[in-house]
Order: C-alpha cells, then sequence, then structure tokens
C-alpha cells in the first residue's frame, strides 16, 4: 500500500488577483476630504468622500502621484507605460489627422505634428502610436477586462477610438470624445441633440429619459459586467474610468442640496455634488467586491488624469481652486499635474500607511502587471515607468525620488493661466525644473520647501539649474522629443541645456 507521504503534492498556485482601476477625469489633489499633504487643507473640508477614506484607511495613500496636465497623454501613458514625450500623444485627441483648433494659428510657435490620432493597436497607423495595450496584456494571460466610462484613447474613425480594439472584452459607454455632451439621463446623456453627435455618450440607452446621473449608470453597468466572472475561477479587470469630474460641471441630484445649503457658489456647489458621485460609485464598487467576498483578493488603485480645473467653467475667481498648490489643469504647475492617489493591495499593503514616494502615470503599467504575475511580456514599445510595487510592500521606503520624473507638451491647451503653455519639465528629489517655449523661460523650484512654486530660484541656484536642464535635455535628445518651431526663426525651439 502506497503510504501517503510517498509522493509530494503539487503546489497549488495563489489565484491571480482581480484589479479594479479607478480613474477620475479632471480632479484636483486637495478634491476630497482626505489630506494628500501633511496638513487637511480648506478644499478637504469642503468635499465629502467617505469612500475614499475608507480606501485610504484600508490601503497606501500617494502624497507625490503625478500625471500630465492634460488627459489623453495620461491616458496613453496608462495604457502603454511610455512618457509622453517618446509616444508624442501630447494633446487631447478627437479629430482624425488634425491638431487642435488652438494649435493652427499661434502667433508665435508652429506646433509639430504630434500623434493626433492617439493609440493604436495596428502598426503602421499613420499619426497614432503602435503599442501593445495594457488591458491586451492582461487580456492575454486570463483576464476579462472590462472598460467602463471614459475612454479618449483614440480619434473618430480609427482603431484606438474602441476599446475592444484595444484588448478589453466589454466596452461600457466609451469612445473618442473625453467629455459628456450631458451628465443626465433625463438629458439621454447628450444623445439626440443636433450638432453635438460627437459628445453624446454612447450605449446607454436603458438608462435615457430617467432621472440618473453618468456616474451613477456606467457604475451600475460595469458591475453586472462582473457578475458574469465572478462566481467563476477567471480574474478580473475593471478599468472604471469616470467621466466626472470633467465639464460640463452639472448637479448629481442625490447630493448637491447640502452644498447649496451651505452657501456655496451654484457651480461650485454642483462640482462638490459631482466629487461625492464619483466616490459614491466607489464605495458600490468596494460593498460589491465585499458582498461578493472576493474583496480580500482584488487590488484597488484610485487616480486622477490630470490636475483640478482651474482656468475654465468654475465658480469664483480663476487659478486659485487647487491652492496651495499653483494653477490647474493645463498647467506645468503643480495644479496641473499633481494627483490623489490610493492603492489597496490585501495582504500586501499595509492598511493606513502614506508614502512620499515620487510616481507618474507610465508607472502604472509595469507595476499593474507586476501585481498580476505576470512576469514576461513582450511589447511594441520601450517601457519608461517603473513599478512601484516595491513601496507598496514597503521593500523600498525611499521610493523612487531621486530618479527625475518628465513632462513635455509642446502644445497649446487654449485657456491662458499660470504654466499654461507649451513647456517641459524635470522633477529630481525636491527640485523641479521648468522650461516655457515660447519666451524659453526658465524657471527652478524647491517643493518641499515651496509647493506653491511662489519663489523661482533660477538666479540663486545655477549650479543645480544646469544639472536640471542636462537632465531634461539629455532625455528629450534620447526619445526623440519633438518641439515647437520659433516662427519667427523657422527653427525649432532649443533644448534649455544649449541656453545656459
Amino acid at each position: 500500500m502506497l503510504g501517503l507521504g510517498a509522493c509530494e503534492p503539487e503546489e497549488i498556485p495563489d489565484p491571480k488577483p482581480n484589479i479594479v482601476l479607478f480613474m477620475v477625469d479632471d480632479m484636483g489633489w486637495q478634491d476630497t476630504s482626505v489630506p494628500f499633504w501633511y496638513k487637511k487643507t480648506p478644499f478637504n473640508e469642503i468635499y465629502q468622500t467617505p469612500n475614499m477614506e475608507r480606501l485610504a484607511s484600508d490601503g497606501i495613500k500617494f502624497t507625490q502621484a503625478y500625471a500630465t496636465a492634460v488627459c489623453s497623454p495620461t491616458r496613453i501613458s496608462l495604457m502603454t507605460g511610455m512618457n509622453a514625450a517618446r509616444h508624442r500623444v501630447t494633446n487631447w485627441t478627437l479629430r482624425k489627422d488634425s491638431i487642435q483648433p488652438m494649435e493652427k494659428n499661434h502667433p508665435i510657435l508652429k506646433f509639430p505634428l504630434w500623434n493626433v490620432n492617439g493609440l493604436s493597436p495596428v502598426a503602421g497607423f499613420p499619426k497614432a502610436v503602435h503599442a501593445t495595450a495594457l488591458p491586451q496584456v492582461l487580456h492575454e494571460a486570463g483576464y476579462y477586462t472590462v472598460h467602463s466610462g471614459k475612454a479618449h484613447l483614440g480619434a473618430l474613425d480609427t482603431p484606438g477610438e474602441n476599446p475592444l480594439n484595444l484588448g478589453f472584452d466589454v466596452n461600457i459607454a466609451g469612445h473618442a470624445a473625453g467629455a459628456p455632451e450631458s451628465y443626465l439621463g433625463t438629458e439621454n446623456f447628450g444623445n439626440g441633440i443636433e450638432g453635438k453627435e460627437i459628445w453624446a455618450v454612447p450605449g446607454l440607452e436603458k438608462y435615457h429619459g430617467k432621472n440618473i446621473h453618468l456616474s451613477e449608470a456606467i457604475t451600475l453597468e460595469a458591475l453586472k459586467s462582473l457578475d458574469t466572472v465572478v462566481a467563476t475561477q477567471q480574474p478580473f479587470f475593471l478599468y472604471m474610468s469616470h467621466y466626472a469630474v470633467h465639464t460640463p460641471i452639472m448637479s448629481d441630484n442625490r447630493f448637491v442640496q447640502k452644498y447649496f445649503e451651505k452657501g456655496m457658489d451654484s457651480t461650485e456647489a454642483k462640482y462638490a455634488s459631482m466629487i461625492e458621485g464619483m466616490d459614491k460609485s466607489l464605495g458600490d464598487i468596494m460593498d460589491y467586491l465585499e458582498e461578493k467576498k472576493i474583496a480580500g483578493n482584488t487590488i484597488i488603485l484610485f487616480m486622477s488624469d490630470n490636475g483640478g480645473l482651474s482656468a475654465v467653467a468654475r465658480g469664483g475667481e480663476k487659478h486659485i481652486h487647487n491652492k496651495p498648490l499653483a494653477s490647474g489643469k493645463g498647467s506645468v504647475y503643480e495644479g496641473g499635474i499633481r494627483e490623489p492617489m490610493l492603492v489597496k493591495w490585501p495582504g500586501k499593503v499595509a492598511p493606513n500607511t502614506i508614502s512620499e514616494a515620487q510616481v507618474i502615470i507610465e508607472d502604472f503599467y509595469p507595476t499593474i502587471l507586476e501585481m498580476a504575475g505576470i512576469e514576461v511580456v513582450e511589447t511594441v514599445q520601450a517601457i519608461d515607468g517603473q513599478s512601484f510595487v516595491p513601496v507598496l510592500k514597503e521593500e523600498d521606503k525611499a521610493g523612487t525620488g531621486e530618479r527625475p520624473l518628465f513632462w513635455h507638451y509642446p502644445n497649446e491647451w487654449g485657456p491662458e493661466g499660470p504654466g499654461i503653455g507649451a513647456s517641459s519639465a524635470v522633477r529630481k528629489g525636491d527640485w523641479k525644473f521648468i522650461y516655457f517655449h515660447q519666451d524659453r523661460r526658465m524657471e527652478l523650484y524647491n517643493l518641499r520647501l515651496d509647493i506653491g512654486e511662489t519663489k523661482n530660484l533660477v538666479d540663486d541656484q545655477q549650479e543645480k539649474v544646469r544639472e536640471l536642464a542636462s537632465i531634461l535635455t539629455n532625455y528629450l535628445i534620447t526619445v526623440k522629443a519633438q518641439m515647437p518651431i520659433d516662427k519667427a526663426t523657422g527653427k525649432e525651439v532649443e533644448y534649455p541645456l544649449l541656453l545656459l
């Protein structure tokens, strides 16, 4: 008779974790009751985000997390692991083969023909970056991949317009446009309005005519899509990509009345209700995971795609909606690029922890693949991002603070304001160097001492200026970054090091 100990049982591998990537549009660093600084700010007292508080208590809060200043560059970096300087989708996408209208007649600069068609799964597609998209890698590794909400990954009539072409099994309401014509079911989310077809949110006909906000509708549909897999052992990747809190600012009627009763500016009260509606979505997802008894094997990552809107469409004075951070969306200053970021990874991340590690949006690609246990990946693109898994596991307490982070925007956004316009920048440690293309202006800040970027230290710190200008210049050359042309000379704008 064969003894029980004669054979060692095969080791049963741990199941792959489910992954929820919760992306908010245009949410500022302080548009939440969770403080991402060393203290609460007045804005943290305004907004009510109990589910973000809940997520923060369950996981880790990153106080120095970055994206780009506008949406499409961030989203392409997320899906490819590439820095915007390399993938060249440096401005927001919409119409095929066309730079943005505000870029066509700039009085001083001629802007490069950047990758206006966005991300493409097809090699050789013109004016697009060909890359192996994150959901494609996860899909091929056995994940059920769901996209819900804003896509904005490819221009109209291009392969990247449809998330199903990028590795998603399900696409809910995602298309080429980066904003909805309406957030209201009573307005059919903008469908049926002549001349506005490009902005109408697709695929939610069952909610047309109903008193429901877009944030709730896409959450309900996302959770319904997961019902098909939670009973199986197949892991899922849910990209919960909210249109909120992008313009148009339209109240979520579930929450707005209390903000009106506080005497808030009408626009700001509506904005606060959209923040809370987004937070309710997060809570609904967390509740669903617990009800299905899968919360213990589900990772949640929370991020915003750029800084909070402040130059246009907000109530009150412009450019103050992110103070003490300078400026807002569209700006290379901290108000335009510093984001609220949270990660919950049961059994791996200690609850209620805080990290000052400096991370940037392209880091999510290698991080999520490492979380999923995908060790060998062949991609057609070079990966700029670095996994922050060691930070999550507290194997690297210092984080990645001494590597440089880069921003490159050889474009025109449209609205005017501090730090808005064509620029390149680098952060290394506490220091941030900015180079503005139009007038070749250089700025240097110590962010630990001056988070509001109020004191330009260029004249006082020439050695540091040269160091960072050299790092930035070498990087831009290495990735073959595009530069605008100065119309007065007909030549490309110089790299910063060449002017020192």
